[in-house]
């Protein structure tokens, strides 16, 4: 049984949905030995998310903000945590809805992701900053 477990830092971006599949699978080190497994994938932050979805039309990831935004409002007359800001209580609730983790399949060293699925970083904060990702992946050789 192989374990690595691992940090990723993402760098800063703008609020909304982004695919890093490609990003992640590049940083990620010490998988490519694992036959059959798991990656476990966390985000350490409480205003941003992980989901898997659509990777081909740019239009989902617009769609998937405008919905977010239409049913979480920013500066609803409910909130009353709002010392860090309008978009701030927000990014909480749409985080709690997505998740913080992924968990997903490995083959072969790769992830066993269908043709169009691919990994957003759900970024719910106007200026978020860089987001940090534990990426734990077990199986065997």
């Amino acid at each position: 049984m192989i374990w690595h477990q691992q940090r990723i830092t993402l760098a800063a971006r703008p609020r909304g949905f982004h695919l890093i599949t490609r990003e992640l699978l590049g940083e990620l080190r010490g998988v490519e030995r694992i036959q059959v497994g798991m990656l476990h994938i966390l985000i350490q932050h409480t205003s941003a998310s992980l989901t898997l979805n659509e990777n081909a039309s740019p239009d989902v990831r617009g769609d998937f903000e405008a919905w977010f935004d239409a049913v979480v409002p920013e500066s609803a007359p409910f909130w009353t945590h709002t010392l860090e800001g309008p978009d701030d209580m927000p990014a909480h609730i749409k985080a709690s809805v997505l998740g913080p983790t992924l968990t997903l399949p490995l083959s072969a060293g790769r992830p066993l992701l269908g043709t169009w699925q691919g990994i957003y970083l759900c970024e719910h904060r106007d200026h978020g900053g860089p987001r940090s990702l534990i990426c734990t992946a077990f199986g065997e050789e």
